[in-house]
């Protein structure tokens, strides 16, 4: 491929890649995927699913059974990590306790060579791009565990390349913390440019930061789209249940999608109007979540139920075993494919 094109192909494409290890069961079952340049890109799925190898092949820390990865437009599936344009961002942070932070981000500038003011300006610049600029005199064991995650980070822009990899690296901070890092990736990926490949079994962090999401089961893809597409149109039931809550209906031999938040609970003599469905039943569970309330309601069968999320100022009458009606409207229900 010509210089020329390379600069207009997609930053990562995975054609029929396949993975197996020791005990034979493919973990990988051919995958297909392409990744747009400068995009936010996270693979989602739940342990297991092959996410995790996948990214490690697009990295070059492992080889596939068969298929080929391409960076840029270039084939690169039996190069060496070091060979691929690509820093990769671990849970673990992996820094060097010995070192400062300021040496600990120009540590792979020093490998490949570059001179030592280089080295330091470019660092002190990635410092600065995640607020860290002041302390890079400081030890990891002198920062917390988000300061820590941000040294990482500031390690893996440095040397600008065209793609970063991250392989769940907020999955050991507390809450809070986490959501603001969620927002500091997403800002500081938007400055750069930078391709980011995201790794999480957290749907929330996906749809919070993704442009696009490829949603993995059993080493296939099921479904890539946006945060929006997979939530509102998910193609499988898979999906559905895996992003968001979610309640899936029977209606004529076809499996229906209808949201929580889309169910509000009316008396049970409330009068369905012509655009709307429900469905008479008992309040069985209320859950206080804050601003919302989480209640199921189960039908006259027993069987039959449904969780609606209500605004909790709103479901301040309700208890459980109350009669209630449960309405969303038709268009609210989405089929889901067979």
């Amino acid at each position: 491929m010509t210089d020329e094109s390379s600069l207009h192909a997609p930053a990562v494409s995975l054609t029929a890649l396949t993975k197996s290890y020791g005990h034979g069961k493919p973990v990988l079952k051919g995958i297909d995927l392409t990744i747009r340049r400068g995009e936010f890109f996270t693979m989602l799925g739940p342990s297991g699913s092959g996410k995790t190898t996948t990214l490690r092949l697009i990295g070059g820390f492992e080889l596939p059974d068969s298929g080929e990865v391409f960076l840029g437009g270039n084939k690169v599936t039996s190069l060496p990590p070091y060979k691929r344009d690509v820093n990769t961002m671990f849970q673990d942070y992996a820094l060097f306790p010995h070192m400062s932070l300021q040496d600990n981000v120009a540590y792979g500038m020093k490998i490949r060579g570059v001179g030592k003011a280089e080295r330091s300006e470019r660092a002190t610049k990635a410092l600065a791009m995640v607020h860290l600029e002041a302390v890079g005199d400081r030890r990891p064991s002198q920062l917390s565990g988000g300061q820590r995650q941000r040294v990482a980070l500031a390690r893996a822009l440095v040397n600008e390349p065209s793609l970063i990899l991250l392989d769940e690296p907020l999955g050991a901070l507390d809450l809070k913390l986490r959501r603001e890092m969620q927002v500091e990736l997403k800002k500081i990926q938007k400055q750069t440019g930078i391709t980011f490949v995201y790794v999480t079994h957290d749907q929330e962090e996906a749809l919070s930061m993704s442009d696009r999401i490829a949603v993995f089961s059993e080493g296939v893809i099921e479904q890539i789209g946006t945060p929006e597409e997979l939530y509102e149109r998910p193609a499988s039931g898979f999906v559905a249940r895996f992003i968001g809550s979610s309640n899936i209906l029977h209606e004529n031999g076809r499996e229906i999608l209808l949201r929580p938040e889309d169910i509000r609970l009316e008396q049970q003599d409330y009068a369905l109007a012509s655009h709307e469905d429900g469905l008479p039943g008992l309040v069985q569970e209320i859950s206080y979540l804050g601003p919302v309330t989480r209640c199921r309601v189960t039908g006259a069968d027993g069987d039959t139920g449904v969780t609606a999320m209500v605004p909790s100022r709103q479901a301040r009458g309700l208890s459980e075993n109350m009669a209630v009606r449960a309405v969303w409207l038709k268009e609210s229900a989405y089929p889901l494919s067979s």
